[in-house]
């Protein structure tokens, strides 16, 4: 897959078929429009375009706003997107240049004179172009005069629930972990780097690594107690996730730290990849290291059950 970071020097594309979006997650509804696209570009011995964006528009629209977590990183992304089958990615700075510029200009100026394409797909609901006036029925407008073909999707349900990024996101926030996953049609995960913390986790058994996280607007779920499977180095390991204030120790105050049922080894400084299983509990406050030790011995039980059932 070749990656593009500007709308100048592009090659000449071949059939180029195109789709445009934020893509937050690559969902199952966004994995119904890749389907399309790749259908299409399989018809037209072609190759497929899509462009996305980063940092995210409301981002850039809204800088002082801190409230937007997101599903993906960038690389995150594409990553899915490889996988998905796309040939090609344009990653476009959402500034005030393009921000600005014209639903018809779009589509004049980089749909047809830059990119020459032969199909646009795009979602039921999606809008481009300064203002958000452009829909699919400007490109339909545009596409008989310049000879291209436009493709609309309809919504994506899951049990009557249409898929969406911010769906997903309030799945996580409520600690709804396997909706959110059955939305993704993977298991939501995040990546950081092994960091010191207060160490006391070995004191009463249950050693933590500490995760910084690659992207501080990465989201994270709601605070508690979940069952991980996380990869170092391409290798796989069960266990659980604390994500929160860890009320029952003093002054630790808010850390991602995950205890590894199957390492002995030293990782600190190593990049770690965290999926999430399924919720074990909230975090509570437990009265003394003995109790906490305890419940922790329960929570592994649990986990290695789920694991199991997993």
């Amino acid at each position: 897959m070749r990656v593009f970071y500007s709308l100048e020097d592009l090659p000449k594309f071949n059939n180029a078929v195109f789709t445009q979006g934020t893509f937050d997650g690559v969902h199952l509804g966004h994995q119904k429009l890749l389907k399309t696209l790749e259908n299409e570009k399989d018809r037209l011995k072609g190759e497929s375009i899509l462009m996305t964006f980063w940092p995210h528009p409301r981002l850039m629209l809204y800088p002082d706003d801190n409230q937007l977590k997101l599903l993906q990183t960038l690389p995150e992304k594409l990553k899915i997107l490889e996988q998905c089958g796309v040939d090609n990615v344009i990653v476009i700075k959402f500034d005030n240049h393009f921000g600005n510029m014209t639903a018809e200009d779009f589509v004049l100026k980089v749909l047809i004179q830059k990119l020459n394409i032969k199909t646009a797909i795009f979602g039921y609901d999606h809008r481009f172009g300064k203002g958000r006036l452009g829909d699919i029925k400007l490109l339909e407008a545009y596409s008989i005069i310049h000879d291209f073909n436009v493709i609309q999707i309809r919504a994506e349900d899951i049990d009557d629930v249409t898929i969406s990024s911010s769906k997903i996101r309030q799945a996580l926030l409520n600690g709804e972990i396997l909706l959110a996953n059955q939305y993704l049609g993977r298991n939501y995960s995040f990546s950081g780097t092994v960091i010191k913390g207060m160490q006391i986790g070995r004191t009463i058994g249950f050693a933590t690594a500490n995760i910084e996280l690659d992207e501080p607007i990465k989201l994270l779920p709601l605070n508690g107690v979940y069952v991980v499977k996380s990869t170092i180095k391409g290798v796989f390991y069960n266990g659980m996730l604390n994500i929160g204030d860890n009320p029952s120790i003093k002054d630790k105050g808010f850390s991602v730290e995950v205890h590894f049922f199957e390492m002995s080894e030293d990782i600190y400084g190593q990049n770690v990849e965290i999926l999430l299983i399924d919720r074990l509990r909230d975090e509570k406050k437990f009265s003394s290291l003995e109790e906490l030790s305890l419940n922790l011995q329960l929570d592994k039980k649990n986990a290695l059950d789920k694991i199991q059932k997993h």
